[in-house]
């Protein structure tokens, strides 16, 4: 649902006066309203955009490898469907790797993935039950990238505090996901999702986490500028840095399954 490539600081202070509970509730969203906007934030600035990311992966004994590739990213319809294209250029083992998304936002149709790799030509279509594997053997998930539908879970408010809206979403096919539910941090002033924590589904455990560490306000839009993952069961961890991020930019039909072995410009400066 709201994880961010574009995804998702978790430590910003809102500066909010303390409110009595009757004042609190009286001003609360239902939580709908809470995760349509949360959901517009984290995913539709602007639209369209692009960024250049560098991925900085690491094991638990502190082992490191990067990775650094562009990602943008193209509304069909506000709050609806999305494109995203990622094309990897550092190291020279991912170089020329690209990553397409056609994201559905319903809850009846898979999102479309795929993935050419460039050392052996081919085209990898993503099956629906390996979103939720390793993106490039880093910590975030295929699923990371372009979000999580809303439509797949139900939520529900559990929480409001001074700084944040916390809502626990539980999956309508636990068959198809590793966890029980995740619970989301909404900052209540942007609506962005600040933290995300996955409880595991036998032990109740949290197990994973998606910390947004910085955001910034890029053209008039909240933007999160550094995510990190943690695997609790494996002690890694996946830092992404978000840089030179632009909205409207004008990205042209580019999402299409002829451009995986020779991106266009755009995707590649």
């Amino acid at each position: 649902m709201f994880h961010k490539i574009s995804i998702l600081g978790l430590t910003v202070s809102l500066g909010l006066p303390l409110m009595g509970s009757a004042a609190r509730a009286a001003e609360t969203p239902d939580v709908q309203t809470i995760v349509n906007q949360a959901n517009r934030a984290a995913y539709y600035q602007g639209d369209d955009g692009k960024a250049a990311v560098k991925m900085i992966i690491t094991d638990k004994q502190g082992n490191t490898r990067e990775r650094e590739f562009n990602i943008l990213r193209k509304d069909v319809q506000d709050g609806g469907d999305q494109n995203y294209f990622v094309y990897f250029q550092r190291p020279a083992d991912v170089r020329r790797m690209v990553y397409l998304v056609r994201k559905h936002a319903g809850v009846d149709k898979d999102d479309d993935r795929w993935l050419y790799m460039p050392a052996l030509d081919l085209i990898k279509r993503i099956a629906a039950g390996d979103k939720r594997t390793s993106f490039v053997g880093s910590d975030f998930l295929y699923e990371d990238v372009s979000g999580r539908s809303l439509e797949l879970d139900t939520h529900e408010l559990v929480e409001t505090t001074d700084q944040y809206y916390v809502v626990k979403n539980t999956p309508k096919k636990p068959e198809l996901v590793e966890f029980a539910y995740y619970n989301v941090h909404i900052d209540r002033k942007t609506f962005m999702p600040m933290k995300m924590e996955y409880f595991d589904k036998s032990s109740g455990k949290l197990f994973r986490t998606i910390e947004s560490q910085k955001v910034e306000e890029i053209e008039g839009f909240p933007t999160v500028t550094r995510s990190v993952v943690t695997d609790l069961r494996t002690g890694g961890k996946t830092e992404m840095q978000f840089n030179d991020v632009d909205y409207n930019i004008g990205i042209g039909d580019i999402f299409e399954e002829r451009y995986l072995r020779r991106p266009p410009r755009e995707a590649m400066r």
